[in-house]
């Protein structure tokens, strides 16, 4: 088995390394939209007058865009290669972004956040693609694991500094310079990225390129892997998405007694932890040789860290921060199974059938932000802070049940993965 070295990685050319940045850049670029929500809730629910429920809908519409483009983003990034396509989706979050940050009402408000997620839908799919175009094929659990540290460092972005940049200059002026950033990221991508290396050789099992969208998704579809791996993938990810991407912030402050900005820097750290942890699962699961033990242990740290956050009584500053930084680190083993589907389809139909896993992390958050707050609203005890709800303690706890529901539901789904050996298991011929 091949082991990975600093020095043979490090040796790709320049242009390989500036194209999987400006992927990565588009990541960092995704997550700190989408996390955004998290670090404005009670202004949000000021500004448009909304209850939890209302506010997880207003947050959701980009999971609603980002699930129905998912596999559409797959096909469309095989069909016609990801500079054009991906230059479009940058756009996309941009001008998202920019509606999002003038809107007047609700609605308005929540198409700029659906136009957001529709752009947003490209970024990983996109990355790995062209991880797929750049890289050799022993090195791309490693490199999506550094794909993934950019991106949680981009949630990081999103949380206490973006929480400190709106209380200098307002949100909406915040969410329009972050706007402006991504039409100039769009630009820069359009100028320097190229679909594939120009050394690259069609790997032997493929044996046409010449195959329908339609049938692209039959082949993903027809195999059961595909669909154990996709609804792993979305239990798992599902309660970085409802603590790290919405409802967290808030219920550190209630619970804890600490500022806006200090729960912010706090539930930070869980996004600090799934950076560190990606790249360092991705290895050492190329090392060990296997995948689906690394996942294992992994979401079971997750279940038993994030269920001391919320339910352990007396937790300390600092034990807070440790555990939420275990929790991130942990739950980012859950990425080994953006490879392992990648493993089992052909190299040709990489970009689709990440699309189709990508749909069900999709699917779970625009299911799981909407109902944390109608469960928030059923045992909210009327308190209003500045024209915005306030739930307390014991409303977060009921409703954050889902949060070890959702990992324990990801567990029993790995009964069903099979062990891949960090090889590819798929057909040398299409059908």
């Amino acid at each position: 088995m091949t082991k990975n070295t600093p020095q043979e990685i490090l040796a790709y050319p320049v242009r390989a390394w500036a194209i999987w940045l400006l992927s990565a850049l588009f990541m960092f670029y995704k997550y700190a939209l989408e996390v955004s929500p998290s670090v404005m809730t009670g202004t949000l629910m000021k500004t448009f007058q909304i209850t939890g429920m209302q506010l997880g809908n207003l947050a959701a519409c980009y999971f609603y865009a980002y699930l129905l483009l998912q596999i559409p983003a797959g096909l469309l990034l095989d069909k016609f290669g990801p500079r054009r396509t991906t230059t479009i989706a940058i756009l996309f979050c941009a001008l998202g972004s920019l509606i999002f940050a003038r809107a007047d009402t609700l609605l308005v408000a929540s198409v700029g956040r659906f136009i957001t997620g529709a752009g947003a839908a490209f970024a990983a799919v996109n990355c790995l693609k062209l991880i797929a175009n750049w890289f050799p094929f022993r090195h791309f659990a490693f490199m999506a694991g550094l794909m993934m540290t950019m991106a949680m460092l981009g949630a990081v972005g999103g949380q206490a500094p973006l929480s400190a940049f709106i209380q200098k200059m307002e949100w909406r002026s915040a969410i329009e310079v972050i706007g402006v950033a991504g039409l100039v990221l769009g630009g820069i991508f359009w100028l320097v990225v190229r679909d594939k290396a120009p050394n690259h050789i069609r790997e032997r099992h493929i044996v046409s390129t010449k195959i329908s969208l339609v049938e692209s998704i039959k082949l993903v579809f027809k195999n059961p892997q595909s669909w154990w791996l996709s609804v792993y993938s979305g239990f798992a990810f599902a309660p970085v998405m409802v603590f790290g991407g919405l409802w967290g912030v808030s219920f550190i402050r209630e619970a804890f007694a600490l500022g806006a900005n200090v729960s912010a820097q706090m539930v930070s750290m869980i996004f600090i932890g799934f950076a560190v942890g990606a790249p360092v699962f991705g290895w050492y699961s190329d090392w060990l040789g296997r995948r689906r033990i690394v996942m294992l242990w992994g979401t079971l740290i997750a279940l038993a860290s994030i269920s001391a956050v919320v339910y352990a009584p007396g937790i300390s500053f600092y034990v807070l921060a440790f555990l939420l930084f275990i929790f991130g680190f942990s739950i980012s083993s859950f990425l080994l199974c953006f490879t392992m589907i990648r493993e089992i389809n052909l190299p040709i139909l990489a970009a689709t059938a990440i699309g189709f896993m990508n749909a069900f992390d999709a699917l779970l958050g625009a299911l799981s932000d909407p109902l944390t707050g109608k469960f928030l609203d059923s045992v909210w005890d009327g308190r209003v802070l500045e024209g915005a709800r306030v739930f307390s303690v014991s409303a977060y706890k009921a409703a954050f049940l889902t949060l070890p529901a959702f990992l324990i539901l990801s567990l029993l789904t790995l009964l069903w993965i099979k062990e891949t050996h960090c090889k590819p298991t798929h057909p040398n011929t299409l059908p």
